[in-house]
Order: structure tokens, then C-alpha cells, then sequence
């Protein structure tokens, strides 16, 4: 035998329909599906054909931070709507009321719940008028979703789209200076080709560090001990690296790993690691002066034969180590050579350097 207990069925048109004219708030206290809504973790609500609302479960409840009167609150429970963009909405221009005044569903309207504690909630709301056996309108059912966290992902996002965009710009500034100065300084196509090959590679290997974690900044005895071993130096026979745990900040880290390369390729040339009985020492520490930390480095060649004189010339790493290193790093920077080989002391304060 049939029962003729109300039930949810959809017509060939796409309408929601209740067989039988009853009110929907009649079906909300009795229909079995009742314990389904309210055990939903969505927040579902329910509104008479005037917007009353008729049901509401504890996830719409939750959403909007206090529980509205039955059949006196209209349209929505929410304390106060704002449209996305941060204009006050009136309820009768909220998702729901446009659902049931045009009686048609809406999908994924968006706007924001203000809780009476002031908390503001961005939700998505889907309202589907429902109708009876004859198409009237005899209410609505709203889905709504809580967008908090898609909200806060696109933001982070977004900056992390604009910090992408600022590192590709200042990278390619990197870069053309990197090739403008290179040039300049070089005496044939080959010297260019040679010298500019292994800066970009220096430049890179520091971006690499930055890659794999942004936020970690770059360890300064990794960044130290890989330029040196991409020369072939021997870590404890030509090489030994001394100095505390250190991060440097990204952009101090591509300075000071061209000043690093610099001086491994010089010491590859005509420096300690040109011969077996050269070596390279590089100790670091942080040390207190007038008030604020400082960073000092000092790189170290011994076993070279003495020097009659000085570089007469100056090229791309002098002036990376005795310009632009004070200039974009804030710090000083020295180049004594002294018999038996090269020294190098870089003094760099920490606000800004260190991570």
C-alpha cells in the first residue's frame, strides 16, 4: 500500500518536488530525512515560500556563530552578510531571497557571514527553491560551504605569485649585470664564455639553495663548501671550513656566493689551489660590535709562492668584493695579499644578512 508520508522526488523539469501541499515547515519537524540533515557536517537550512526559516542543522548554527529564531528569521541566519568585496548586504539581496523571489537555484553564491562575536566567515551558498505536486513554491533548501581556507590559500598564493614575480625580476637584473660587467671586463669572446659561464653557475647554484626552501634561507658552510668543491678542492687536505650554524638571507646568500666563486677561481688560478701544497681556511662567527652582531668571515690562503706585488689590474671579483659587496650588503670588505698567499676578511652586519 502506498504511504502518503510527504517525500522529496525530482520532476522531469529539474524542480525539487513535495507530492501533497503541506508546509515546509511541517515537513522539517517530521520528514525522516530530518536526522540525515542534521548529521550533515555541511550547513543545511530550510525556509518557508515568505523566507522564514523553517530548519537549520549544527553545522549552520556553527557557521553563523548563534542560533536564529524559527520561523521569524528571514532568508538567512546570518548575523550580518557582506558582499565579497566588503559592502554590507542586506538579507532580502542574499542568495537565498534572490532563489526564492526569481524562483530559480543559485549555485555557489558567494558572500560573508559576521557572526555576532564579529568573526567574518566567506561561504559559498547553493538555495534550490522547492515546490508541490502543482509547481508552487512552498519553500527552499541552502547548502552552505565554509571557504575560509580556499580564501586564505589564494592568498597565500598571491603572494607567493608576487614573490615569485619580484625574484624573477631581480634575477634577470642579477644576470645582465653579471654579463654587462663580464664583458667589459674580458679580452676575448673565449675569456667571456669561460668567465660568465661559471659566475651564472654560481648564481644558480645559490637559487637552487633558495628553492628547496624559501623560507629556511641558505646554509653559509654549504654554500661555502660547494663553490670550493666544484674546484676540486679537498675538504681537510686543501680545504677546512670552520664556523657555527649560520642561514643567510636569499638575496645576501646570491651576493655573497659570487664573492665565494670569485675567490675559489682565483685561488684556482693563482692562488692557494693552483698547487697540491696550497690551502684554503675559511672560518666564520658572529661577534658583537658597538651594539649589533656582526658577521665576519675570513678566507685564508697559505702555501702560495710569495707575490712581488699586487694585482696591477682589477677585475669583475675586486670589484665584487671591494664594491659591491659593502655597497649591497651593508658591510666592509678587505683584500691583503701577503706572502704565502691571499687573505680575505668580509665584516657584514646580521640585521639583514642572517636569516
Amino acid at each position: 500500500m502506498a504511504s502518503d508520508r510527504p517525500h522529496l522526488t525530482v520532476a522531469d523539469n529539474g524542480f525539487r518536488r513535495f507530492p501533497g501541499a503541506r508546509e515546509l515547515d511541517k515537513i522539517a519537524g517530521g520528514h525522516p530525512l530530518l536526522p540525515v540533515l542534521e548529521a550533515l557536517p555541511a550547513a543545511v537550512y530550510t525556509t518557508d515560500a515568505a523566507g522564514r526559516i523553517t530548519f537549520y542543522n549544527q553545522a549552520a548554527a556553527d557557521l553563523w556563530g548563534w542560533r536564529p529564531e524559527l520561523g521569524k528569521s528571514e532568508w538567512c541566519g546570518s548575523w550580518r552578510l557582506y558582499w565579497p568585496d566588503g559592502r554590507p548586504m542586506p538579507h532580502d539581496e542574499c542568495p537565498m531571497a534572490v532563489a526564492l523571489r526569481e524562483n530559480r537555484a543559485i549555485h555557489d553564491g558567494e558572500a560573508i557571514a559576521e557572526r555576532p562575536d564579529g568573526t567574518r566567515v566567506p561561504f559559498l551558498a547553493s538555495p534550490t527553491p522547492l515546490h508541490d505536486a502543482t509547481g508552487a513554491v512552498i519553500g527552499a533548501v541552502n547548502m552552505l560551504v565554509d571557504v575560509t581556507r580556499r580564501k586564505r590559500s589564494e592568498e597565500h598564493q598571491k603572494v607567493l605569485l608576487a614573490e615569485l614575480q619580484h625574484r624573477v625580476r631581480n634575477t634577470l637584473a642579477v644576470i645582465r649585470s653579471i654579463a654587462r660587467q663580464t664583458a667589459e671586463m674580458s679580452e676575448t669572446v673565449e675569456d667571456y664564455a669561460m668567465h660568465f659561464d661559471g659566475r651564472l653557475d654560481a648564481f644558480a647554484r645559490v637559487q637552487a639553495a633558495v628553492t628547496r626552501d624559501p623560507t629556511a634561507g641558505v646554509d653559509l658552510a654549504s654554500l661555502v663548501a660547494e663553490e670550493l668543491l666544484t674546484c676540486a678542492a679537498q675538504e681537510g687536505k686543501q680545504l677546512n671550513l670552520s664556523g657555527p650554524a649560520i642561514r643567510l638571507q636569499p638575496k645576501a646568500a646570491e651576493t655573497f656566493g659570487l664573492a665565494i666563486h670569485e675567490l675559489a677561481v682565483n685561488a684556482v688560478k693563482y692562488g692557494a689551489l693552483s698547487s697540491p701544497e696550497g690551502h684554503v681556511t675559511v672560518v666564520w662567527h658572529v661577534e658583537d660590535r658597538d651594539g649589533a652582531q656582526c658577521l665576519r668571515i675570513e678566507w685564508t690562503e697559505t702555501g702560495v709562492p710569495m707575490l712581488s706585488r699586487t694585482p696591477r689590474r682589477s677585475g669583475f671579483g675586486t670589484e665584487l668584493l671591494t664594491q659591491t659587496v659593502p655597497y649591497q650588503l651593508r658591510g666592509t670588505s678587505t683584500l691583503t695579499f701577503k706572502p704565502g698567499g691571499l687573505q680575505c676578511t668580509i665584516e657584514l652586519p646580521a640585521k639583514g644578512v642572517l636569516q
